[in-house]
């Protein structure tokens, strides 16, 4: 949020330094992220002097430029070349002198060299009014009054204003200071903390009055529960035309664009009180009335940006007696907008539901100026003020007058908040005794009157334009923030308490699989947990059962429901990463996904990695190799191993966002899920490259660590003996079943057995595949002889003979 220090001054009068009043503006909590200096032209016309034309000849070389020679107060005078029609001897001009900048319209600046055109030196430039930024015209050069000096600076003579901007973050609860009237309020708080007393300056409305009652405009509030209070009032006999410079100034110094005066009038009212305002050309308001009503689901309307939306049904609609004018709060329509042929109009001022605001403005993703203060609460008692203040200001600078009486439909009137605040709960939470007077005190900076007084505290009515203080600990941090912070002293003795948890807890547990998996080049994400609702379309039956948990007010329809499963996630990601060529991915997330199941609402933990692009990238020394699903399985299991779950069985999975893939159990309960995704799936994310996924069972994973001993051996002293075996199989038997078989035949020595080499092809039967294999053998007690290794290889020969009809290469 934009303040300027010149418009702050005219509520408050302080000749402060910005940087003083920023730091007071922090402690207050309106945090001052940094001061801009403004001018309403920029460069402030530095450089810029009157010249006085005294000679002007055309030049030998160019029809289309003149040689002067210009007075502009030195010793004597310099040649300018000039390119402008209307230059002539005698006249009085601005000059840039040699070595001023000058700025584009588009803001890049510029700056006046000594040089030679067409073989005349120049020593300057006379400018015209765009080129000083003074205005649009390019039509030739200024010529100013006669009768100033030569020399003179331009910047005595335009009114050129300076000013600082604060750029205060501002946080979402402190609704009351969305204004220059709302930050000199508090400031005036913080001021009187620190012993200064300053009067708050508020316009005055006490002379407005009614001209005559020509134009009446009847009100109706359909539905008063979306707009508790409604303001209105005509004005006539308008001239339409730009706003006066020191308004311009205003807008422009806080990044607004001046329109017209009506409109920049009312801009000028939202920023300055907070409370937004709406004018309405009368001429197009049909059958003379305003109705307040939300309209039927799928009404089209255009808004001012030319776009047609699609109304809902719950969105608050200003209407006149037969078409929608402008959506409540949020934006106008493109047909009763204020234009240069308006003449009379029919002034906003309202206070509407700010959850209605809130959903209207998601809904379409719109973000005003009026939706950011609607929806986050502004000062219902000060509806009528800032409509009086609004018609004042419109006369003032376009003429005209008030044409009805103000229709103010204000169906039940808000009580003030009121709140008990006990003593002992103050010294509690801040930690020190502030003293009752002082106490007292900063409620009355801050309008929250004392009704009653106890021993034991304070009965307190806050203003209504403080919507965030309800609560005994709201009262409580006004009090803290104006009494200040840096005041509140720190006690020598610190005390701490060392927090215990179990070895198995599940962020301990988190933190060792993730260093474990960014140590072999993972990198984690976290994704949103909201997401599209169409996802749910993409998953098998066997969610069916399930249903997604949605959003009561949801952000915007792509993001209306929980997550259902994390894969989405993963591939929103992937695909994110992908379209700005990051092909090569090693991702993984620790989260929660949300459903429905009857009455209950679950919410399972997960892990997912996703796998995706080459593992090793291609250079002079090794050639590209793309990821693999042994890879992954690889990755898989380390991590259950590193989380000491052994005997692992694996089966094909069922889960159907895989083409392929396998899911490993521990204990007959399901731990993990992996494989190839499906390309159907992938092509939803607009993914062409194959990615490999994982997506464990981490609550499944937690109470098997919690269930599962931690069993250490001795590192074996005798050493392993490696045999290997080239077998010819028929092609229908498989590596788990030779993995099996082994293992059941030999128990005691048989360590571990790998797959090295699958040949499938010429010079070999119809039929048959040859698989090499490798077996590790090991005693624990002592070396194993020769003749025992033979009887070990000749029991497994036999068993795959048997078996398999199995035969060696």
């Amino acid at each position: 949020m934009k303040i300027s220090y010149n418009w702050l001054k005219q509520f408050i009068q302080i000749d402060w330094e910005s940087q003083k009043t920023s730091e007071l503006l922090t402690d207050l909590g309106l945090e001052v992220e940094g001061v801009e200096k403004f001018e309403s032209v920029k460069g402030g016309l530095k450089g810029i002097v009157v010249g006085h034309v005294l000679s002007c000849e055309k030049h030998s070389n160019a029809d289309k430029l003149n040689v002067t020679m210009v007075d502009i107060g030195l010793d004597a005078p310099v040649q300018i070349v000039c390119g402008a029609k209307n230059v002539a001897a005698g006249q009085k001009v601005p000059v840039a002198t040699i070595g001023t900048t000058l700025y584009t319209a588009e803001g890049e600046a510029w700056t006046i060299k000594k040089g030679k055109i067409r073989g005349e030196e120049s020593y300057g430039m006379i400018c015209a009014e765009d080129e000083l930024g003074l205005g649009d015209s390019h039509d030739g050069i200024m010529v100013l009054d006669k009768h100033l000096k030569p020399g003179t600076a331009c910047a005595e003579i335009f009114n050129i204003e300076e000013d600082e901007v604060f750029e205060i973050g501002l946080t979402p609860n402190r609704a009351d200071a969305m204004s220059h009237f709302g930050v000199a309020r508090d400031l005036k708080a913080g001021l009187k903390q620190r012993e200064i007393s300053k009067e708050l300056i508020t316009p005055s409305t006490s002379h407005f009055n009614i001209n005559d009652r020509s134009l009446k405009i009847d009100v109706d509030v359909l539905q008063p529960e979306l707009a508790p209070r409604y303001c209105g009032v005509t004005l006539s006999n308008l001239i339409v035309q730009p706003s006066p410079t020191w308004l311009q100034n205003r807008l422009k110094a806080i990044g607004l664009t001046p329109k017209n005066n009506v409109v920049d009038a009312t801009n000028y009212v939202l920023h300055e009180l907070g409370q937004p305002l709406h004018a309405f050309d009368a001429s197009k308001i049909k059958g003379h009335k305003i109705l307040v009503k939300t309209l039927a689901k799928g009404t089209k309307f255009i808004t001012l940006d030319g776009v047609e939306r699609t109304l809902h049904e719950d969105d608050l609609m200003i209407c006149d007696a037969e078409k929608p004018l402008c959506i409540a709060g949020v934006f106008g329509g493109l047909g009763s907008g204020v234009t240069e042929e308006t003449t009379s109009i029919f002034l906003e001022s309202a206070y509407f539901n700010p959850v209605s605001i809130r959903k209207s403005a998601k809904r379409h993703a719109l973000n005003t100026d009026a939706s950011f203060r609607f929806e986050r609460g502004i000062d219902i008692e000060n509806v009528e003020y800032s409509l009086k203040r609004a018609a004042l200001l419109i006369k003032e600078i376009a003429g005209g007058e008030i044409t009805s009486d103000v229709y103010d439909l204000y169906s039940k009137k808000q009580p003030n908040f009121e709140v008990f605040l006990a003593f002992e709960k103050i010294n509690k939470l801040i930690g020190q005794e502030i003293p009752q007077d002082t106490i007292k005190s900063i409620l009355a900076s801050l309008d929250i009157k004392v009704k009653n007084v106890t021993e034991t505290g304070m009965g307190l009515e806050v203003p209504s334009y403080r919507v965030d203080v309800q609560r005994q600990v709201d009262v409580i941090e006004e009090i803290l923030r104006v009494y200040g912070y840096n005041n509140i002293a720190f006690g020598q003795k610190l005390n701490a308490s060392v927090a215990t948890t179990e070895s198995t807890a599940d962020h301990t547990i988190q933190s060792i699989i993730g260093n474990s998996l960014a140590a072999k080049g993972y990198f984690e994400i976290l994704t949103n947990s909201l997401t599209n609702p169409d996802y749910t379309a993409l998953l098998g039956a066997e969610h069916d059962e399930f249903k997604s948990v949605k959003i009561i007010n949801p952000l915007s329809g792509d993001l209306s429901v929980l997550r259902r499963a994390s894969i989405f996630s993963a591939l929103e990601a992937a695909s994110y990463n992908i379209n700005r060529r990051r092909a090569n991915l090693k991702l993984f997330e620790f989260g929660k996904t949300y459903y429905a199941k009857g009455d209950k609402r679950i919410e399972p933990k997960y892990l997912s990695i996703l796998l995706s692009g080459n593992s090793i990238q291609d250079s002079w020394t090794n050639k590209a190799s793309a990821t693999t699903f042994f890879e992954l399985k690889s990755t898989v299991r380390a991590v259950l191993v590193r989380l000491c779950i052994h005997n692992l069985k694996s089966e094909p999975t069922t889960s159907s966002i895989f083409s392929e893939g396998l899911t490993f159990t521990y204990n007959k309960k399901e731990l993990v899920s992996f494989g190839l995704i499906k390309k159907s799936l992938l092509k939803h994310f607009d993914i062409k490259q194959d990615v490999l996924y994982a997506d464990f069972d981490w609550g499944a994973v937690l109470n098997q660590i919690e269930t599962t001993p931690v069993i250490f051996k001795e590192i074996p002293k005798h050493p392993e003996v490696k045999r290997d075996f080239a077998l010819l199989l028929d092609n229908k038997a498989t590596y788990r079943e030779l993995y099996e078989l082994a293992f059941g035949t030999e128990r005691k020595y048989l360590k571990d057995m790998t797959l090295f080499d699958v040949y499938e092809g010429k010079n070999l039967p119809e039929g048959k595949k040859s698989y090499a294999v490798s077996f590790t053998l090991q005693d624990d007690k002592s070396t194993l002889t020769e003749k025992q290794i033979e009887k070990i290889m000749s029991k497994l020969q036999n068993t795959y003979e048997q078996k398999l009809g199995a035969s060696l290469r």
